[in-house]
């Protein structure tokens, strides 16, 4: 897709995260709170990125998950933006922004990843 596509098929706010690599207000997304069985999906391509099962409530205001839904949803990259080094993590399909994935998660993994709720759809029903 092009800017412009993207732009009408995401809307301005999701456009900035997904594309632009932005953050979204902490505490703002509805996907916080959900609680359903479900899959989170890409709002970009629809891939398949984190299942219900792996979410928990890290107390940071964004959608957080201990691991993807498998080890090829997710890519990553060495994001240095704001005088730090982070772990940016993306769609691995269509390359949107999600997030960053830090080192103090809960187990079994003892990682966060911490998604822009912007940057994903909820599709509710069994998890993966």
């Amino acid at each position: 897709y092009t800017p412009d596509e993207w732009r009408r098929r995401l809307g301005k706010d999701a456009y900035a995260v997904l594309r632009e690599e932005a953050t979204e207000r902490p505490f703002t997304s509805p996907l916080n709170t959900e609680k359903r069985a479900g899959t989170f999906v890409c709002r970009g391509c629809a891939l398949p990125l984190f299942s219900s099962a792996h979410k928990f409530e890290s107390g940071t205001g964004w959608p957080s998950f201990w691991q993807p839904i498998n080890k090829t949803a997710i890519g990553s990259t060495v994001d240095k933006s704001y005088f730090m080094v982070r772990t940016e993590v993306h769609c691995s399909r269509c390359g949107g922004h999600q997030g960053h994935v830090f080192d103090d998660g809960p187990k079994p993994t003892g990682l966060r990843y911490c998604i822009n709720g912007l940057s994903l759809n909820f599709v509710p029903g069994k998890s993966a």
